[in-house]
């Protein structure tokens, strides 16, 4: 924390704004934080940082759109992310601090691949949804089974535990999951809010256990979490307005640049 410069401090009070604001309003924001962090802090010790602030715009997201979760879903999905969790966990044991901005930088930028793959399958979806029920709740792909779903929950969860574990980047595996299980708008915040603020807390203990999060660490959460409540409000205040295609290349372009920032380093 004495080394941080006044810009640096700067950008991380912005990055922590982004924060709350992707929480209530557009989940992808958040890799942009992520970025900054790795880049301003250590990134090891940046996933520690950033875990308590997420865990705050969750709290948010959740008091926002609390009563539309899918509870099934979630409890389909919570025995894989466990597992992609301790996965994460083995990992961060053994990694040092390049070997894990390395992998925030591939993460960043497949998640970034993710979400121009799901943005252009979105709009065939939709085409397929169309008349099919409204913008709340969430409607399962024709025709896919039991054994199928769980599959693509265990896939989708294993790889979600593990990104937020390394990297707190599990929020475009879980938009890819939750759209693709055919979620509309109010659903898909809702179970997203639960799933991220249940699975964040869990994660605590075991980055208090890797040496993650301490009391210095917490002294700076202190401060940027005031940064993160007007980010959450202001997500809340213009979610509805929101130019969605313009605002997701802006996110899709700072994620590109800062994964390649964190490769090249």
């Amino acid at each position: 924390m004495d080394t941080i410069t006044l810009w640096e401090l700067v950008a991380l009070a912005g990055a922590a704004t982004l924060v709350g604001f992707s929480k209530t309003a557009v989940s992808g924001a958040n890799t942009v934080s992520l970025a900054i962090f790795a880049a301003v802090l250590p990134a090891r010790e940046s996933t520690g940082i950033l875990l308590p602030l997420l865990i705050v715009g969750d709290m948010f997201a959740v008091r926002a759109y609390r009563r539309h979760a899918d509870w099934a879903t979630l409890v389909r999905l919570f025995p894989a992310v466990a597992a992609g969790v301790v996965a994460g966990t083995v990992f961060m044991l053994w990694a040092d601090d390049a070997a894990v901005r390395t992998s925030i930088g591939v993460i960043l930028l497949v998640m970034a691949s993710i979400t121009v793959w799901r943005r252009r399958t979105a709009g065939q979806q939709a085409r397929e949804q169309k008349g099919q029920g409204e913008e709340e709740g969430r409607g399962e792909p024709a025709g896919e089974g039991r054994q199928r779903a769980r599959l693509k929950a265990g896939s989708y969860g294993v790889l979600g535990g593990f990104t937020t574990m390394v990297a707190n980047a599990g929020g475009p595996v879980m938009s890819m999951y939750l759209l693709s299980a055919g979620f509309r708008k109010l659903g898909f915040l809702g179970t997203s809010a639960w799933f991220f603020l249940i699975v964040n807390v869990a994660k605590v203990p075991f980055s208090v256990g890797l040496g993650l999060i301490d009391r210095h660490s917490l002294l700076l959460d202190a401060g940027l979490a005031l940064c993160v409540v007007p980010g959450a409000f202001l997500g809340r205040a213009v979610v509805d307005r929101i130019n969605q295609r313009l605002f997701e290349r802006l996110v899709i372009a700072a994620t590109v640049v800062g994964g390649l920032q964190l490769l090249l380093r």
